[in-house]
């Protein structure tokens, strides 16, 4: 009879420990991925010293005029600094990459000879329908 509650007092620790592990695993997981707040291309400037090499997140606008689909750059501009983003590691890039649009980039903050850049291993653009509609309203409501 005690040989039998032993085994389940045992089986029960067993599912308990097996619980916690997965559970602190799991958190440990969501921690340690936490991506980091998206900057302004004039915050990573105004801090670059302190990204230098490190995985970032911007978002800006890009430049008119500044895709460059042969070398896979282009700008991303802030009010007062200006950064080039080469995406030729990027996966797909939607067919919303064009001029004067928002875009968010991800990867890592460079520096070769004094320039500045981010080689973006994700890019995402603001859906232009959403901003078209949003400004339908603005209109309607004046």
């Amino acid at each position: 009879m005690f040989g039998q509650v032993d085994t389940m007092l045992s089986y029960r620790n067993r599912l308990l420990l097996i619980g916690g592990v997965v559970t602190i695993a799991v958190l440990g997981t969501i921690f340690l991925q936490a991506p980091e707040p998206t900057l302004t291309v004039d915050e990573l400037m105004e801090n670059k010293s302190t990204h230098l090499g490190e995985e970032v997140a911007v978002r800006g606008e890009v430049r008119d005029g500044s895709i460059n689909e042969s070398s896979m750059t282009f700008v991303l501009e802030g009010t007062d600094f200006d950064l080039v983003i080469d995406y030729s590691n990027a996966g797909s890039i939607s067919n919303g990459l064009g001029d004067n649009r928002t875009v968010y980039a991800e990867g890592i903050f460079t520096s070769t000879d004094g320039s500045y850049s981010l080689e973006a291993d994700v890019i995402k653009t603001s859906c232009p329908s959403k901003y078209e509609e949003e400004a339908r309203l603005e209109e309607s409501l004046d």
